[in-house]
C-alpha cells in the first residue's frame, strides 16, 4: 500500500494570522484537505522522516505555497526573455522607497551565527556530515542544493544524517571498516540549505484542490522535513532552524520564503523570527534587488553569500543571445577581481552591512591533494589570496570547501577581525556600483582550446558521477559542483551559438565540440558500472541543442535519477 498523509490540523479550523505579516493570512484548512503521496521506495528508517505528521506539514505547505511558487518561477521565465530581448536588468522604480529608508535593519544573527568567519561546505551523507561537525569551522552549510545529486536515497538520508548528528546519535562505518564519529568538543552551527524553487521532488507527489497529482516541491521537501523534525532540538542545543536559500531572482521569491518561514513558525509554535535565512545573491537579477531582497526577508534574515559561480552562470545564461561583447573568454580567466565581479561583490558588502546583514564570501575552487605537496602549497597560496581579498574588502566571513583550507581562510579573517567577531560595523560609503557595471562582462581575453577542452570534460566528468549520486567532485585539484557544470556547458552552448573561435582561429562547432567529446570519453578511466555515456549524451542535449535549458539537471534528475 503506498502511503499518503494529509494535513494535520483539524478540518475548518481556523487560526488567527500574524498581525505582523498580514500578507500571509490566517491558517486554514477547510473542506479540502491535501495529501502527500511517497512515490519512492521505503527503505530502513525513512519512516522515521517520512512519519504520518511530518507528510501532513509537507501537505499543508504544498497546500498553501505550491501555486505562488509557479508564479514565481513563471516570472523568471518572463525576465529571462525580456533580458534575451534587448532589456537590460536595471535597479527598480517601484522599490526606491525601500532602498531610500535608511531606518529598517534585518534580524541578523541567530545564535550560534555571530561568528560566521570561515564555513565548510558539503553535502549530507553520514561521512560527510561527520567530517564537516569534526572540521573546526563556525558554520557547516549542510548541502541539499549543488553539493548533492538528489537521489531519493541522497535526500531521505542527508535528513537522516542531520537528524542523528542534531541529536549526538551520529556515527558511520565505511566499507572499508573505518568507524568514524563527531568527536570535536565544539561543533559548527548547522546551516541547511534547501534545493532551489526550480527543482521538484519526483519522488513524494502532491494532491492539489482540483485532484492532480503533481511532483512536490524540492524546496518545500528539504526545508519541511529539517524544519519539522529538528527545529525545537536546535533551539534546545543553543541554536536554530537556519537556512541558506539558493537561486533567488527576485524580491517576491524572497517574500514567498519570509511568508513559509512564518507559517511554519507559527504551525510549529515557533516565536516569530526563530528562522534564520542567509541568502545566495547568485543570479544577476537578484544583484539588482539585494537590499529589497533583504527588506522582504527582514524578521528572519541573517544576511547574504556571493555565489560566484551560480552568478557566473547567471549571467551567461540570461545574455546568452546578446550577441559577442556577452561572450566570456576561458572559465579560469573569469575571476573575482575582474570588474563586474568586483562591483557585484562590493554591492553585496555595502548593502549588508547598510542593513545589519553578514555578508558571506563565496567558495573558491581550489582544493588541497594531500598526496602531492606541491599541488597543495598551490591550493593554500590561491584560497589565502582569496581570502585574504574578502576580508580587505569587508566580508564578515567566507566558505571553503575541504577541512585543510580552514586554518588558511581563518588565518586572513584573523588578520582583519582580530576578537570582533564580525565587520558589521565597517560601512562601504566608498562604494558605487551602477547598473552598468553589473553587466560589463568585457573581459579582453581569447577563447583557448584548452578552455574549450577543459569545459567538456568538466561537464562530462561531473556529471557521470552526479549520476552515480555524488554531488561534489574533486576534479583536477578543483571542487566542482553543478555550480561550474553549469558554467562549463553553458559557455560552450553560447560559443557556438554566437559563432565564436578559440585563439587559433578554430570556429567553436557542433562538430568541433563532439571530436571533443569522443577524446574525453577516450581520456577518462573507463570501469564497469560508470556512467560516462549517459553523461556524454546528458551534455550533448544541455550544451548542443538548439534550445537552452535554464537547468543542466532537470533532464537529468527526471531522465536517471527517478526510482520508478
Amino acid at each position: 500500500m503506498t502511503p499518503t498523509a494529509t494535513g494535520f490540523a483539524p478540518e475548518k479550523t481556523r487560526i488567527r494570522g500574524d498581525e505582523r505579516h498580514p500578507g500571509t493570512g490566517p491558517i486554514i484548512t477547510g473542506t479540502h484537505t491535501p495529501a502527500i503521496e511517497v512515490r519512492g521506495p521505503l527503505r530502513e528508517r525513512y519512516d522515521e522522516i517520512l512519519t504520518p505528521d511530518a507528510l501532513g506539514f509537507l501537505a499543508e505547505l504544498h497546500d498553501r505555497f505550491a501555486g505562488r511558487r509557479h508564479d514565481r518561477l513563471a516570472d523568471r521565465m518572463r525576465r529571462r526573455y525580456e533580458i534575451g530581448n534587448g532589456h537590460d536588468p536595471r535597479f527598480r522604480d517601484d522599490t526606491a522607497g525601500i532602498r531610500d529608508d535608511a531606518s529598517w535593519r534585518v534580524a541578523g544573527a541567530g545564535p550560534g551565527l555571530e561568528d560566521r568567519r570561515v564555513e565548510i561546505t558539503g553535502p549530507t551523507d553520514p561521512k560527510m556530515t561527520i567530517n564537516a561537525l569534526n572540521s573546526g569551522a563556525k558554520v557547516w552549510l549542510a548541502d541539499q542544493e549543488d553539493a548533492t545529486s538528489p537521489t531519493w536515497r541522497n535526500v531521505i538520508e542527508g535528513q537522516l544524517s542531520l537528524f542523528d548528528a542534531i541529536r549526538g546519535q551520529l556515527s558511520f562505518t565505511s566499507a572499508e571498516g573505518k568507524r568514524y564519529e563527531v568527536t570535536a568538543t565544539e561543533t559548527p552551527t548547522i546551516v541547511m540549505r534547501p534545493r532551489g524553487w526550480h527543482l521538484v521532488e519526483e519522488h513524494l507527489g502532491f494532491t492539489d484542490r482540483t485532484g492532480r497529482t503533481l511532483a512536490a516541491s524540492g524546496s518545500l521537501v528539504d526545508f519541511g522535513l529539517y524544519a519539522f523534525h529538528n527545529a525545537h532540538r536546535l533551539i534546545e542545543n543553543g541554536a536554530g532552524p537556519y537556512f541558506y536559500i539558493a537561486k533567488l531572482e527576485s524580491s517576491e521569491e524572497a517574500k514567498l520564503w519570509d511568508d513559509v518561514f512564518s507559517f511554519t513558525e507559527r504551525r510549529l509554535g515557533l516565536a516569530h523570527g526563530t528562522i534564520r535565512a542567509t541568502v545566495l545573491i547568485e543570479t544577476l537579477p537578484a544583484a539588482f534587488e539585494m537590499e529589497e531582497i533583504l527588506y522582504e526577508l527582514r524578521d528572519h534574515c541573517a544576511g547574504l553569500n556571493a555565489g560566484r559561480w551560480d552568478y557566473i552562470f547567471s549571467i551567461i545564461k540570461n545574455y546568452r543571445g546578446r550577441g559577442a561583447r556577452f561572450v566570456l573568454p576561458d572559465r579560469s580567466e573569469v575571476t573575482m577581481t575582474v570588474p563586474f565581479m568586483r562591483a557585484y561583490t562590493e554591492l553585496l558588502v555595502k548593502t549588508c552591512h547598510k542593513r545589519g546583514a553578514f555578508a558571506i564570501g563565496g567558495m573558491s575552487a581550489f582544493i588541497p591533494n594531500r598526496r602531492d605537496p606541491e599541488v597543495t602549497e598551490r591550493a593554500f597560496e590561491k584560497v589565502a589570496a582569496d581570502k585574504k581579498r574578502e576580508a580587505g574588502d569587508g566580508f564578515d566571513g567566507t566558505w571553503v570547501a575541504h577541512p585543510d583550507l580552514i586554518p588558511v581562510a581563518r588565518a586572513e579573517f584573523d588578520a582583519v577581525l582580530g576578537d570582533r567577531p564580525n565587520q558589521l560595523d565597517r560601512q562601504r560609503d566608498d562604494v558605487e556600483v551602477t547598473a552598468a557595471q553589473l553587466i560589463d562582462v568585457h573581459i579582453g581575453r581569447p577563447i583557448t582550446a584548452a578552455g574549450v577542452h577543459g569545459n567538456v570534460s568538466v561537464a562530462i566528468r561531473y556529471m557521470e558521477a552526479w549520476l552515480r549520486g555524488l554531488g561534489a567532485v574533486a576534479i583536477d585539484n578543483l571542487m566542482e559542483d553543478a555550480a561550474t557544470a553549469e558554467i562549463s556547458r553553458s559557455q560552450v552552448w553560447q560559443w557556438i551559438h554566437q559563432d565564436r573561435a578559440t585563439e587559433d582561429g578554430t570556429r567553436i562547432t557542433r562538430e568541433y565540440v563532439e571530436e571533443l567529446i569522443t577524446q574525453v570519453l577516450g581520456e577518462v578511466e573507463r570501469r564497469d558500472g560508470d556512467r560516462f555515456d549517459d553523461a556524454a549524451d546528458v551534455f550533448r542535449d544541455v550544451a548542443l541543442g538548439a534550445e537552452f535549458p535554464s537547468f543542466l539537471t532537470l533532464g537529468a534528475y527526471s531522465r536517471f535519477l527517478v526510482e520508478r
